[in-house]
């Protein structure tokens, strides 16, 4: 579905992203691990086009994508859940959602499934985002992101500042509608446990490269805990 191959990003004489290659599959969960400043949000914001990629390739469905702007990637069918959530906090929850159907026709209604995936969004969608907790947030920039329905979700750390019982719910979340076998889900997690109980496949990052990757399955026996850990 989405491919990433020897991706190099720089800013001003700093390498950032070496030679970083992705895949992510339609059905699959694909978490990108490491330490803070290697990489990762930089490697999300180059797969979704908000900062330029220097050398290398990024395909979805096998179309070249690397130089189409982040809108033109939205309609192309990628979702894009940024770290801190920026969401609209002057709008309401119902308004937040009608931006995520921005680019379609005004008449387009909010899909009814977001508010089953999260119910507390329907109970407050005449709330201001800006009043809701952290975690509802979260969910509404979730949801926001999903509402064009994307064939790809690209997650920022989504479990970053949030109670327990929400992430349990984003988590559950995440694994239906990658069960569901028609979206590819690239997750970028400091939350290991969570990380882990998620990942069909994994990538880990070091200094702006890939280090290790394999299969979700595989991570306890190739000790990437240790890897990652600070």
């Amino acid at each position: 579905m989405l491919h990433a191959t020897n991706i190099n990003q720089y800013y001003g004489g700093s390498h950032i992203l070496r030679d970083v290659s992705l895949t992510a599959q339609l059905g699959q969960v694909t978490v990108i691990l490491g330490r803070n400043g290697v990489g990762k949000t930089t490697l999300l914001k180059s797969l979704m086009g908000l900062v330029p990629i220097k050398s290398g390739e990024i395909t979805l469905d096998g179309q070249k994508i690397d130089h189409a702007t982040p809108y033109e990637r939205a309609r192309a069918g990628i979702g894009f859940v940024p770290q801190g959530r920026e969401i609209f906090g002057r709008l309401t929850v119902e308004e937040n959602l009608r931006m995520g159907l921005a680019y379609k026709s005004a008449s387009t209604p909010i899909p009814a499934e977001l508010f089953e995936l999260f119910p507390v969004l329907h109970q407050m969608r005449a709330r201001r985002g800006g009043d809701l907790s952290g975690g509802q947030q979260q969910q509404l920039a979730i949801a926001r992101a999903l509402a064009p329905r994307p064939r790809v979700l690209i997650l920022d750390e989504p479990t970053e500042g949030i109670q327990p019982s929400i992430i349990k719910d984003i988590g559950r979340v995440i694994r239906m509608l990658a069960d569901r076998g028609d979206m590819a889900i690239v997750l970028v997690e400091q939350y290991y446990d969570f990380a882990q109980e998620l990942a069909d496949a994994y990538v880990v990052m070091e200094r702006g490269a890939v280090i290790a990757q394999g299969a979700g399955k595989d991570m306890k026996a190739n000790e990437v805990r240790k890897l990652v850990a600070i």
